[in-house]
C-alpha cells in the first residue's frame, strides 16, 4: 500500500519543531526509533523513505518537466482534443495519472512545462561555457606547473649527486683518521 501524503501535511510535519529535528538529524533517530523493535524500525525507515520521495516529488512537481506527482502517481501526457479541428491536436498538458480536479494532483499545461525545462538547459550551457572558456588557462597553468616539476627534478637528482660526493668524502675521511 502506497501512503499519500498532502502538501499541508508535509509542511507542518517540516516545520514541527525545527530545533528537535535538526538534533534528531545529527543524532540520527528519530524520536519514537529510539526505543523500537527490528520490523517497526524497518517500517519507519519506510515511511521517512516514502515522505522524502514525497517532498522531492513536490519540489519536482513545481518545476519543468515533472516527472511524479506529489501524491506520488505518475506523470502522464494529456491531450486535450477539440473534435472541430481535424488537424490540430489541442492543448497539451503534464497530468497525474490519478488526476482530479480536488487540488491534490498535479496538471501542468505542456507549454510552461517545456519553457522552464528549456530555461533550465540553457542556464546549464551557460555555465558550461563557463568552463570551457577556462580549458585553455587551465592547460596553460598545467604545462606551466609541469616544467616547474621538471625543473625540480633536476635539482633534486642534482642535490642528490651532491649527497652522495658528500657521504664518499666522509668515509674517505673516517678511513684516513681512524686508520
Amino acid at each position: 500500500m502506497v501512503r499519500r501524503f498532502f502538501l499541508s501535511e508535509a509542511v507542518a510535519r517540516e516545520t514541527r519543531q525545527p530545533e528537535l529535528s535538526e538534533y534528531l538529524i545529527d543524532v540520527g533517530l528519530s524520536r519514537r526509533r529510539s526505543k523500537m523493535d527490528p520490523a517497526e524500525e524497518r517500517r519507519e525507515t519506510k515511511r521517512e523513505k516514502e515522505f522524502i520521495n514525497m517532498l522531492g516529488y513536490v519540489a519536482d512537481s513545481e518545476y519543468g518537466i515533472p516527472t511524479r506527482c506529489p501524491c506520488g502517481g505518475r506523470i502522464i501526457h494529456e491531450v486535450r482534443g477539440k473534435d472541430e479541428y481535424d488537424t490540430l491536436p489541442g492543448k497539451r498538458f503534464f497530468t497525474c495519472k490519478n488526476y482530479e480536479a480536488d487540488g491534490v494532483h498535479y496538471r501542468q499545461p505542456w507549454v510552461i512545462g517545456v519553457q522552464e525545462h528549456i530555461e533550465r538547459l540553457t542556464k546549464r550551457v551557460e555555465e558550461v561555457e563557463l568552463v570551457i572558456k577556462w580549458v585553455p588557462e587551465v592547460n596553460n597553468q598545467i604545462q606551466r606547473l609541469e616544467a616547474e616539476v621538471k625543473a625540480l627534478t633536476r635539482e633534486v637528482d642534482n642535490l642528490t649527486g651532491q649527497v652522495y660526493n658528500l657521504s664518499v668524502q666522509v668515509a674517505d675521511l673516517e678511513k684516513i683518521c681512524f686508520d
